[in-house]
């Protein structure tokens, strides 16, 4: 004989002991309450979860402005780097004086010569491996790369001394260039991506 346990009213929860009501059995909290976990809005802000510090972190604090050169240190190293090729220079023309021509030829040839490798090496060794010619170094300021403040080597140093030409063009405007620039570069530092700093 088969016995039919009473059915509970249609509507109605099923009241059999040891089963809670939906949404409540043991070990279960309702929705957004589980343990463990906050409800939605009540986790740190963005930038400000345990062991994050905001925007800017200390740690990491913004990168300072570059201290770019004045125009006025600019234009002392290049007289400074021009004054000792110019005098190596100035040596050979003046030897037309004191000899003969044969003897001109030999003095001048070897100043010219003197003049242009010490310019190369100072002005494009020099300050491609270090940033900073004789004149340079004198002055306190440093030839960079802009976008990572490296120096530039020996290659690319000399093509910026070639696109000084851009300077010259017209009437040296972009040698007065670095008066109003933000960057205070000329030229040729545009092309080159470049800038002068100060150091020191």
């Amino acid at each position: 004989m088969t016995v039919t346990p009473p059915q509970q009213p249609y509507g109605e929860p099923y009241p059999a002991p040891g089963h809670p009501q939906y949404g409540q059995a043991p070990g279960y909290a309702q929705y957004g309450q589980a343990p463990g976990y906050a409800q939605y809005g009540q986790y740190p802000q963005y930038g400000q979860a345990p062991g994050y510090a905001p925007y800017p972190s200390p740690q990491f604090p913004p990168l300072p402005i570059p201290d770019y050169a004045p125009w006025g240190a600019r234009v002392g190293s290049a007289l400074i780097d021009g004054l000792i090729p110019g005098v190596i220079a100035g040596v050979g023309a003046l030897s037309v004086l004191f000899g003969s021509l044969d003897v001109v030829l030999i003095v001048a040839s070897v100043c010219y010569v003197a003049a242009f490798a010490f310019a190369l090496w100072n002005s494009c060794y020099r300050q491609g491996r270090t940033g900073q010619s004789l004149g340079k170094q004198v002055m306190g300021t440093r030839l960079v790369r802009l976008r990572d403040g490296g120096p530039l080597g020996f290659w690319p140093t000399l093509g910026r001394q070639l696109a000084h030409v851009l300077d010259s063009l017209p009437f040296y405007l972009g040698y007065l260039w670095p008066l109003w620039d933000e960057r205070r570069q000329t030229f040729a530092d545009k092309v080159c991506d470049t800038v002068v700093v100060r150091v020191g």
